[in-house]
């Protein structure tokens, strides 16, 4: 059984940083995309950004480019997301996920592992 727990949330204003952390425990997800994944209000989950199991590829998505950076530490068994220049409307729950294959390209149901969340606040 695989657990993830993100942590590094919070309130930020806007054009502030916040860097999030999903530690992995249970076994090991070294073989493992791992990313990040966000819900809003009212929203329907998106996809934010993942990495593959190497770290030597990483996907982003459009709204996110340029602002945040997804890292790995297999070794830690935890994946990072770095997020700066944040706007009001990056304000969400911010969900780690891991799965065998690409996150960006895999539908919400058949993502293999979920984290519980962590709010991100970003104020005007």
């Amino acid at each position: 059984q695989v657990q993830l727990v993100e942590s590094g949330g919070g309130l930020v204003q806007a054009g502030g940083s916040l860097r999030l952390s999903c530690a992995a425990s249970g076994r090991t997800l070294s073989s493992y995309a791992m990313g990040w994944f966000r819900q809003a209000p009212g929203k329907e989950r998106e996809f934010v950004a993942d990495i593959n199991w190497k770290g030597s590829s990483e996907y982003y998505a459009d709204s996110v480019k340029g602002r945040f950076t997804i890292s790995r530490d297999n070794t830690k068994n935890t994946v990072y997301l770095q997020m700066n220049s944040l706007k009001p409307e990056d304000t969400a729950v911010y969900y780690c996920a891991a799965d065998r294959g690409p996150l960006h390209a895999q539908m919400l149901r058949r993502v293999n592992y979920w984290g519980q969340g962590t709010q991100v606040t970003v104020s005007s």
